[in-house]
Order: structure tokens, then C-alpha cells, then sequence
């Protein structure tokens, strides 16, 4: 006897989808952030990419607590229970497959972004600055490109905007969106030196103002958990 109860769908078939589904919404959300200009951090970074950044900060390493969530920084959200943070695997520019366990060890400020996102491209030179004056052995922008065009379009992108001394890092597949709960895209996450996530910030902000400075020199401060 025949039955005619549909077949489950693979899993990949839904992974698939579930990828497909992930893109849509960051372009639609993304797309909303481009027209209304309404989000307070786009319109920070807007006009910091016009104006020189702050040389330095005043020298002073404060607390890593929402207390640091103020003026450039007011969107961050500081996690109260520090969660692992977990991407899945993506490819560096070598085309080798890694993931957040790279990191360990290290501070690293994660930044999902797209050659598609306005807000995306007034933020990455502030990125570029901020990996231009903490990168290192102690700290990393890790630029992750969500793009579905994938690895040349996006290395185009970052010498395009003079962004090109960030890392490339390509994740063509999405899952990291699905992974980091991403509804929108730029979104950043800050992560700790034993791979968990700080705080986050969703939409585009200026990294390089002072008070961004202070939330990357509190978290490179911060000693490690024994």
C-alpha cells in the first residue's frame, strides 16, 4: 500500500530556506535603515565619515558596564550573562575555513555587514580606523561579509571605500546572520577574550568617537576569567 503522506523535507532543503529567509530580511530591514534615516547611529556615522575622528581618548580605562553605553554608544546593549558567541564556519581571504574559536584569546569587535548596505558603507571606515589604531595581537575588527555575491565582490567593496586594511572574512551562506539572532544589518558584537559576547549594537555608529574608544580599551583592560 502506498502512502500518501508527504516526505520530510531534508534538513538542508530547510537550511537553505532558512538562509534565503535571513537575507531577505536583513535587505528589507537594511533597506529601511537606507530610506528613513531615522536610526540616531547612522546619523552619527553619516557625519563622522565627514569629519576627522577624535585623536585619541582621554587616557582613562573605565569599567566595562553599561555605564559606557552613552553618547556614540547609547545603542549598545551590555549582555548581563555573557553567552558564547557562535557563527558557524566562514572563510578568510585564503578561502580556509575557520570560526570564532580563532579569536580566543583575543578581544574582537564583529561586524556583519553587506555590499548592499548603505549604512553599511558609512560605517566601515570608522571600522578601518579603529582596526588601524587597536589591531593587534590584543584586539581585531572582524569584518564578516553576510554578501551572497561573496568573496570578490566583497574584497571590491573594501578597497572601493579605502576600508581595505580589515581582514576579509566571508560568510556567502548567511548562517551567521541566523546565528547572532541578526535582524538587520550593520550589526556588531563585541566578544570577550574567552569567546563570549559582550554587549551588541544594531545599525551603523562611529567606532572612532571617544566614547567607542573607551567601550575597546575597557574591554582589552578586562583580565580573563581564571
Amino acid at each position: 500500500m502506498t502512502s500518501n503522506s508527504p516526505k520530510p523535507q531534508p534538513s538542508s532543503s530547510r537550511n537553505k530556506m532558512l538562509g534565503i529567509v535571513a537575507a531577505s530580511l536583513a535587505v528589507a530591514v537594511g533597506g529601511v535603515y537606507a530610506m528613513l534615516g531615522s536610526n540616531g547611529n547612522e546619523e552619527v556615522g553619516q557625519k563622522a565619515v565627514e569629519a576627522a575622528a577624535p585623536a585619541s581618548s582621554d587616557g582613562a580605562v573605565s569599567k566595562l558596564d553599561k555605564s559606557l553605553s552613552t553618547g556614540a554608544m547609547a545603542a549598545f546593549v551590555f549582555k548581563k550573562d555573557r553567552p558564547e558567541v557562535v557563527t558557524g564556519d566562514f572563510k578568510d581571504a585564503d578561502g580556509k575555513t575557520i570560526d570564532m574559536s580563532n579569536w580566543k584569546g583575543r578581544v574582537a569587535l564583529v561586524n556583519l555587514w553587506a555590499t548592499w548596505c548603505g549604512p553599511c558603507r558609512a560605517e566601515m571606515p570608522h571600522l578601518a580606523k579603529l582596526q588601524e589604531l587597536y589591531g593587534g595581537d590584543q584586539f581585531e575588527v572582524v569584518a564578516l561579509s553576510v554578501d551572497l555575491k561573496g568573496a570578490e565582490a566583497s574584497s571590491a567593496f573594501l578597497k572601493e571605500i579605502k576600508a581595505d586594511n580589515l581582514a576579509l572574512y566571508v560568510d556567502q551562506t548567511t548562517k551567521a546572520m541566523q546565528k547572532l539572532g541578526a535582524y538587520g544589518l550593520p550589526l556588531t558584537v563585541l566578544v570577550d577574550r574567552e569567546g563570549r559576547e559582550i554587549g551588541r549594537l544594531l545599525g551603523p555608529a562611529h567606532w572612532v568617537a571617544d566614547d567607542a574608544k573607551r567601550l575597546i580599551e575597557a574591554a582589552i583592560a578586562e583580565k580573563p576569567q581564571s
